[in-house]
């Protein structure tokens, strides 16, 4: 009998379509997309053997619901909408798919840092509308120093391409083994120590228990006066109203933000009122490059343990389930 995969979203990329299809997958998608309540139903009343999670949340009453559940993989890195604990007490293992978008990432980070230090977006949207607004108060990153709050594979990237604009890159990464040496680039010790030295913060941590709200009012305050926040982590890192008072203050230069607390972004939101504000809705590694990796690795994950085949223990998030 095939086994059925449950991927929370109307479709997947062709790539972990057809490693689905060489195992005989039986496979149902998400016809609403983000429909909780649909995720909800389909676990509910499917015998569901693996699920690969997109962003729509996948709750411990869903997993709970689902008898038949032996795996679930994140088809991408952030487990935030999976509920890792219920499926860590049914002894589920939980996979994500490291590196996969890794490069899409880290480029959307570096278009937003010249967009909004540059004002891009600003000039762009004045020129469509007529006005040759020539703004000269824009930010050479050249000889400025690039703070980055983590440092896995898409703050490595990241760090890689500032140094070639010329800037100087200060790391704080607390699961950086004390022995690790980053090539080129400085390591401070503590949180408070990165952000007064950091022209421009960029985020590249998961959302934990201990990151969430990890930049408050008193953090911004300590950033330099004319910093650039950017974020392509999660929004909920950040305290928005605080981030809001201190761009309308002109305490930050500008920000450019891939993620926000709430998504979709509400309509009345005050950060989509700020002109110097850059903001992408969670596109970074929506490329279909990093769209087809993460696919195949989600696939890939979910087939090698239903089928009994070894699957890196690295990539599981709660790996005391796999003993």
């Amino acid at each position: 009998m095939p086994h059925t995969v449950f991927v929370t979203a109307p479709k997947l990329h062709a790539d972990g379509v057809a490693v689905l299809a060489q195992h005989g997958a039986r496979v149902i998608y998400l016809e609403q997309a983000d429909s909780v309540e649909e995720v909800d139903r389909i676990m509910a009343s499917e015998a569901v053997d693996a699920v690969i999670s997109r962003t729509v949340s996948l709750s411990a009453a869903a997993i709970g619901s689902c008898p038949t559940l032996k795996v679930i993989s994140k088809h991408g890195v952030g487990v935030s909408n999976i509920a890792v604990q219920a499926a860590s007490d049914r002894r589920i293992p939980v996979y994500v798919t490291p590196g996969a978008n890794a490069a899409s990432v880290a480029e959307m980070t570096i278009g937003l840092m010249i967009a909004a230090s540059r004002r891009i977006t600003t000039m762009d949207r004045a020129l469509h509308g007529g006005d040759w607004r020539r703004l000269q108060d824009g930010l050479q990153l050249n000889g400025r120093t690039l703070g980055l709050l983590g440092y896995g594979q898409i703050g490595q990237r990241v760090a890689r391409a500032a140094q070639a604009l010329g800037m100087h890159v200060v790391v704080y990464d607390p699961a950086l083994a004390a022995s690790h040496s980053v090539p080129g680039v400085e390591r401070v010790d503590s949180v408070d120590a990165l952000l007064p030295r950091s022209d421009v913060l960029s985020l590249h941590v998961p959302l934990t228990a201990s990151t969430r709200g990890l930049l408050g009012a008193a953090q911004l305050r300590r950033l330099p006066r004319g910093a650039v926040l950017i974020n392509t982590a999660r929004g909920e890192v950040v305290d928005e109203d605080a981030l809001v008072d201190a761009l309308r203050t002109g305490h930050l230069h500008s920000a450019g933000l891939d993620t926000m607390a709430v998504e979709p972004l509400p309509a009345n939101s005050p950060l989509a009122a700020l002109d110097n504000v850059v903001l992408t809705p969670h596109a970074g590694g929506s490329t279909p490059a990093a769209l087809a990796l993460m696919a195949q690795g989600a696939a890939e994950n979910v087939m090698g343990l239903l089928t009994g085949k070894p699957v890196d223990p690295a990539r599981c998030v709660n790996p005391q389930t796999l003993r």
